[in-house]
Parts: structure tokens; C-alpha cells; sequence
């Protein structure tokens, strides 16, 4: 199957643009998923440690077109990530190294080839996409890749103290996994401390908490109500370990 994975929200033409040229370029009965549209725009960071949490649930073979891509028209390199025997298609910024980097094993291309009226800033849809169609229908497109030792640009596999992700609630995900935390730290945010807890019902309405959530990360939580509202987290939000 397909995954996208991208900052072009559901509201704009842009997935669908992409859809289609992923049909036209491979299988119409391809499976295409729909991820996530809503990674913090512009936000490579946020996003390359989103991608190597959600990856998780997806079999061996699967392809994540990835488009966080601020510097779409620039010299960014375009590539192609195995990881682990999953395919990642997108932008050499960052996006797509810490999931590469978390790989046991790994190799990587750069996207040599260039299409018919390349637009300028639509690389999602006019080049890694007839990419990831290719690799997804089995037709390894070998005359567009050049191997290539490593990624160019790459951010810490570290875990990321900080918010990465707010969703519609208002739960704010960090870049943290929950398994490198002891199970009774206590969390900072925006001068609170926040105690943790193993799920909403365990704490009062309206009560701040931390938890493990269900993609593995450190996720900070109110009780029926918006974390990011009322502790102010948004993406990029510092978050420290208290004890």
C-alpha cells in the first residue's frame, strides 16, 4: 500500500492532485491511506518523529510518500529511503532521517529523474509520487535513483522533548517515547508540573496528565478537555523532565 504522510492539510486540492497522479502513474486498484494531512506545517522536526512512531503499524513492502517540504524548488535533494524493509519517497530535509536512523538496516537513492513539466513547487504530486507508484506496483524504477551512501540533511534520533502534535482534542504528543521514561516522572509545561496517569479515566475532569499513548509517545492530556488550550502547547513547546 500507499501512505501519505504530509502538511497539506484536507481543506486545499493538493491531496487529491496527489491521489491522482499516484493512480495515474501505478495501479488504480493501488491502496492509498491517508496517514496524517495535518503534520505541523513547514515542520520537518515534528514531523520526522511523528513518521518514526506511526510507521510502526505498517507491514513490510508498504511505501510513505512523505511531503514536508519547505524547500520545494531549491537544490533539497529528492530520495528514497528503505528502512527496515519499509519504502519512505519524499525531501532530503530532515524529514525522513530519524526514522532512518532508528532503521537496523537501510539504504538510501536519490531521485535522478526528472519528469515533463516539473513544476517548480509541487514535487509531491509531479515527482515522488510516480516514484512511490512505481515501487508500490513492483516496478523498482532503477533508471531514476542513484544510490547514495547516506542522507544529506539529518536531525538526532533522540527523542524530541518538545510537542510535535495537538489533535482535534487538544493532546498534545511529544517527540518522546514513553518506554525511555521512568513510569512516575513528572512532566513541565509551561511552568506546571503534570503527574502521570495510564488513562483519562483515572484522573479527575479537567485534570492535566501525562501518558503513553497508543503509537508509543509521551502524550499530555486533559480529562474532557484541550491540553493545548489551557497549558498552551503548541508545536515546538519545550517540555521537561522533573523527576
Amino acid at each position: 500500500m500507499i501512505v501519505l504522510f504530509t502538511d497539506f492539510g484536507i481543506d486545499d486540492p493538493y491531496v487529491g492532485q496527489m491521489k491522482a497522479a499516484l493512480l495515474r502513474a501505478g495501479r488504480r486498484d493501488m491502496p492509498i491511506v491517508d496517514l496524517l494531512h495535518r503534520v505541523p506545517d513547514f515542520a520537518a522536526r515534528a514531523g520526522a518523529h511523528l513518521l518514526a512512531a506511526l510507521h510502526a503499524s505498517f507491514d513490510r513492502g508498504s511505501v510513505f510518500l512523505a511531503v514536508v517540504d519547505p524547500g520545494v524548488g531549491s537544490d533539497r535533494p529528492a530520495v528514497v529511503v528503505e528502512a527496515d524493509g519499509k519504502y519512505y519517497v519524499g525531501p532530503d530535509n530532515g524529514l525522513l532521517s530519524v526514522v532512518a536512523a532508528r532503521a537496523r538496516e537501510r539504504q538510501c537513492w536519490r531521485i535522478v529523474w526528472q519528469p515533463d513539466g516539473l513544476s517548480t513547487s509541487f514535487h509531491g504530486r509531479d515527482l515522488f509520487a510516480p516514484v512511490a507508484a512505481r515501487i508500490a506496483a513492483g516496478d523498482w524504477p532503477a533508471a531514476w535513483l542513484a544510490a547514495s551512501d547516506e542522507l544529506q540533511h539529518t536531525l538526532p534520533a533522540d527523542d524530541l522533548a518538545e510537542i510535535v502534535y495537538a489533535d482535534h482534542y487538544g493532546n498534545a504528543m511529544t517527540g518522546m517515547r514513553a518506554a525511555n521514561l521512568p513510569p512516575q516522572a513528572r512532566l513541565r509545561l509551561d511552568g506546571r508540573d503534570v503527574p502521570p496517569a495510564r488513562v483519562f479515566a483515572e484522573v479527575a475532569v479537567g485534570e492535566a496528565f501525562w501518558y503513553a499513548n497508543s503509537i508509543g509517545l509521551v502524550e499530555i492530556a486533559i480529562n474532557r478537555g484541550s491540553a493545548a488550550s489551557l497549558l498552551r502547547l503548541a508545536p515546538g513547546s519545550p517540555v521537561e523532565v522533573v523527576g
